[in-house]
């Protein structure tokens, strides 16, 4: 193999890892055009590191947050979502990261991945976004998803009160996630909006108050 064709190959390498924390899957590389002798080459002069089956890194990257959430995702498939608890975290709504990774993927989609908790069902291109390079759920979905898996009722409210004072989503856009989901989700999305017009009228009543 020419020094050249190393390098090239190199430069392409990092342009598939740089957004994704460093880390690669063969099928990208292969889609790319780099094959797995390529591969083995670069493995071999130590230049990238098989970390799990079909999934690489660059040895020089250096190391970041999340990186395991990133292995999660690549691991799961291109249609894998970040998603409940994980996604959760990922919002810094959480007070630590969970044990397990949480990640949605379509009904059709392979689940021989035991390390992972993994969630099917069908995202709409409107629930999904993109946070620290990975795509996620977004809040409102997370918060329907969360709650929907068995979320205490008032460590729920709390948290979807805590998102709509902190302006990370407005009330109008947990209305139509509240609408499709069951029930339970709904009628907790309405007893946190009504929290927070009771927080917001004490508030203006001792502004008031204040005032006279």
């Amino acid at each position: 193999m020419t020094d050249k064709a190393s390098r090239n190959s190199a430069e392409v390498l990092y342009s598939i890892a740089e957004p994704q924390a460093g880390y690669f899957t063969s099928a990208q590389g292969m889609a790319a055009g780099i094959g797995y002798q390529l591969l083995a080459h670069h493995a071999k002069r130590g230049h990238i590191l098989r970390v799990r089956r079909g999934i690489y890194r660059l040895v020089l990257f250096p190391t970041g947050t999340n990186e395991s959430l990133f292995v999660a995702w690549l691991e799961a498939g291109s249609q894998a979502v970040i998603s409940h608890d994980s996604a959760l975290a990922l919002y810094g709504l959480a007070d630590a990261s969970p044990e397990e990774i949480h990640i949605t993927i379509p009904r059709t989609a392979s689940r021989r991945h035991p390390k992972l908790k993994l969630h099917t069902g069908h995202l709409t291109p409107e629930e999904i976004t993109r946070r620290a390079g990975l795509p996620v759920t977004t809040i409102s979905r997370t918060l329907a998803d969360v709650v929907t898996a068995g979320l205490d009722d008032e460590l729920a409210v709390q948290v979807i009160a805590r998102v709509i004072q902190k302006g990370m989503i407005s009330s109008e856009g947990l209305v139509p996630v509240s609408t499709r989901c069951c029930k339970r989700v709904e009628s907790l999305f309405q007893a946190a909006l009504a929290r927070c017009d009771g927080a917001v009228a004490a508030s203006s009543s001792d502004d008031h108050a204040g005032t006279t």
